[in-house]
């Protein structure tokens, strides 16, 4: 029997959205992958590294799907939910995971890693990675790129400024990364589709990839949530659009 979109909803605001792992969304939503497949990219870097950081690492997920761990691993994370599950995933595995707020600076010393990775981060502190990168280490990194899923953002938030979609532009993470001190080996950007097939997929999304709609709750948003349910029962999915940009910058050997 269909749900209601009460049912939908409510459904959806009651589970957990710890970790950074989204198959709560299987048979719900569906978003097309980049083609340089990032986590066998990291599985390649971590394979030659012999002590490697993953920053802002969620739940752990991607960073314990990776392959065989260098001897020292260690990953970061802010919010406690994210850091307890981490904990848990990656220490069997030999990894340690710190509790860091995501601000400079990294609590490490100097050139303490032959690698940095991090999956979609939320802020990139270019100056903090390449101080902590040895001379001829790597950081490579997946990226939320500019005006991704913008559809879904503006459908609730109205049209956005110029500024604001065009944030997280690959240039600009490559003009940061050169201000750094660093040397962009390998820059790319893909534009990838997404469709959320039931209105519970959306306000999952929402509530997990906190910074696409501020604040977001279904009280404030439910006459919209309404609109929206009608316009997917009605076409049978919501598109919208994903970027992703890979990056991968090397500390020069001086």
């Amino acid at each position: 029997m269909e749900c209601s979109f009460e049912e939908l909803v409510a459904e959806a605001e009651a589970v957990s959205v710890a970790g950074w792992d989204f198959s709560w969304l299987d048979g719900r939503a569906t978003e097309q992958r980049p083609s340089w497949g990032y986590q066998r990219l990291m599985g390649e870097r971590l394979a030659r590294a012999s002590a490697a950081l993953d920053i802002q690492t969620g739940g752990g997920e991607v960073l314990a799907g990776a392959g065989a761990l260098p001897p020292l691993m260690v990953a970061t994370e802010s919010w406690p939910p994210n850091v307890a599950r981490a904990t848990a995933l990656l220490h069997p595995l030999g990894a340690v995971v710190v509790a860091d707020e995501d601000e400079p600076p990294l609590p490490f010393g100097d050139a303490a890693f032959d690698l940095v990775a991090s999956r979609h981060p939320v802020t990139v502190w270019w100056a903090e990675i390449a101080r902590v990168l040895r001379p001829g280490g790597v950081y490579l990194s997946q990226q939320v790129g500019p005006s991704s899923v913008f559809e879904l953002v503006e459908y609730f938030l109205g049209p956005q400024p110029e500024e604001v979609r065009r944030a997280r532009h690959p240039e600009d993470a490559r003009r940061d990364a050169e201000a750094a001190g660093l040397e962009v080996v390998d820059l790319r950007h893909e534009t990838l589709r997404t469709e959320f097939f039931d209105i519970g997929a959306v306000v999952y999304f929402l509530r997990k990839v906190v910074w696409m709609v501020p604040g977001f709750t279904v009280e404030q948003y439910r006459e919209r949530l309404r609109e929206l349910d009608r316009r997917i029962r009605r076409e049978g999915a919501f598109a919208a659009h994903t970027t992703r940009f890979l990056i991968e910058a090397r500390k020069p050997v001086v």
